[in-house]
């Protein structure tokens, strides 16, 4: 049976290839695709999403729009420079026909864990404001939720918004904290993983047999730009699909145990502090908190082959169409 998920986005390019990536997988069910500020402001992500679930073929799904800045600080800017002002690459798909759910998505994340209690594992691939507000409302969600799957952070390497700080988590470092501690199972997939990860120009180029792939090769050209601007590499690193890998096969991952805490405030400012020792003479912020699963290595390679088989799979009858 399918793993059902609420997959939480601020598309982004490597948004849009995790959702196609959760698309064309069978293990995977997306009841539902909530949207968030970060990459792109709250009304883009929500157009995006549209467009890329019909691009899919999947206009069924519906769409929530969620929060548009963080919980008790400021909305910095949008990550244009990562992602273009469109937020996919300036690649642009036809104007989606299908509208958003009317309910918040705080309320749609409620309500759907609520409806199928142990059934739905929530996917965050932006800041967490959505996913700490639908706790906000609803706190049993706690019980009833089957875990939190997310992508950010970073537990042994430094940040890459700063050296302290991931982008997600530091877009909303007390959402994060509090979804870190709230007591439902959170696995987290951080730059320690995602940017051992790596995609190059060959390996986009492989992806265009399908449709799903020649639109992931037309939105890397921005990705990859980036990557060689600003950190002088001819790859890009693999963020956000890696949750959709995790799901679909957690053997790609080692993971360890232990408790987070997210710095709110100062230069540290999202920082996520993982207690690793466990054992410490005096109680700290760090004592009687839930354990995180944190990933700390994968297997690049075939965590690189799944997803090209996913992409390319999809459609693998089908001719490359124009979007």
């Amino acid at each position: 049976m399918a793993q059902k998920i609420l997959f939480d986005t601020d598309p982004g390019i490597d948004d849009a290839m995790a959702l196609l990536f959760a698309l064309a997988s069978p293990e995977i069910e997306v009841i539902g695709v909530t949207t968030v500020f970060g990459n792109v402001h709250t009304d883009l992500a929500t157009h995006n999403a549209l467009a890329l679930l019909e691009f899919a073929g999947r206009p069924d799904i519906p769409v929530a729009q969620g929060a548009t800045r963080p919980l008790h600080i400021t909305f910095d800017e949008p990550a244009t420079l990562v992602h273009a002002a469109n937020g996919l690459g300036e690649v642009f798909l036809p104007k989606p026909t299908a509208s958003p759910d009317p309910r918040p998505a705080a309320q749609f994340i409620a309500e759907a864990v609520m409806r199928l209690p142990g059934e739905i594992i929530l996917a965050p691939v932006g800041p967490l404001t959505n996913i700490a507000l639908a706790l906000m409302l609803e706190p049993r969600i706690v019980e009833r939720v089957a875990g939190v799957v997310l992508m950010g952070g970073a537990a042994t390497v430094n940040g890459n918004v700063n050296p302290a700080a991931e982008a997600n988590i530091w877009h909303d470092p007390h959402a994060a904290d509090i979804v870190f501690n709230a007591g439902w199972p959170v696995t987290m997939l951080g730059l320690d993983v995602t940017m051992t990860v790596q995609m190059d120009d060959a390996y986009f180029a492989g992806l265009r047999s399908s449709p799903t792939g020649e639109f992931i090769y037309a939105i890397s050209r921005f990705y990859l730009e980036f990557h060689r601007q600003v950190y002088g590499l001819d790859v890009c690193h693999t963020h956000d699909p890696s949750v959709i890998a995790y799901l679909i096969d957690p053997t790609l991952y080692t993971v360890e145990y232990g408790p987070i805490r997210v710095v709110t405030e100062g230069i540290a400012t999202g920082l996520t502090l993982w207690d690793r020792r466990g054992k410490w003479r005096r109680p700290n912020a760090w004592t009687d908190r839930p354990a995180v699963g944190v990933c700390l290595g994968v297997d690049a390679p075939r965590m690189l082959a799944l997803f090209r088989e996913r992409i390319i799979g999809r459609h693998r009858s089908e001719q490359s169409d124009d979007f």
